[in-house]
């Protein structure tokens, strides 16, 4: 979709390459949501990691970076903003 539109834009494989805590807090900052705004439930990893519900906001970080998948995506950053791409065309709210 961002090709379609001429977007040029930077993929990032979030399982080879996943985000540092430092670097989830700042896109969460960005997003102005917390962890568990973008946390995806249903994903294996929840189960895996053994999540109740009741972890605070900087252990839900450090799951997030330790398994990558159980961040919500496409995350699109410009800048100082950033959108969760879901439905993906949102991507385009930051042109």
């Amino acid at each position: 979709m961002l090709k379609k539109n001429d977007v040029e834009f930077t993929y990032r494989e979030y399982r080879k390459d996943p985000l540092s805590v430092d670097e989830l807090k700042d896109v969460l900052g960005k997003l102005g949501l917390s962890p568990r705004d973008v946390l995806r439930t249903r994903d294996r990893a929840v189960k895996k990691a053994g999540l109740t519900g009741d972890e605070s906001d900087e252990r839900l970080i450090a799951l997030m970076a330790e398994h990558p998948t159980l961040l919500q995506r496409p995350i699109g950053v410009a800048g100082d903003r950033a959108v969760v791409g879901r439905p993906p065309e949102r991507l385009l709210d930051l042109l």
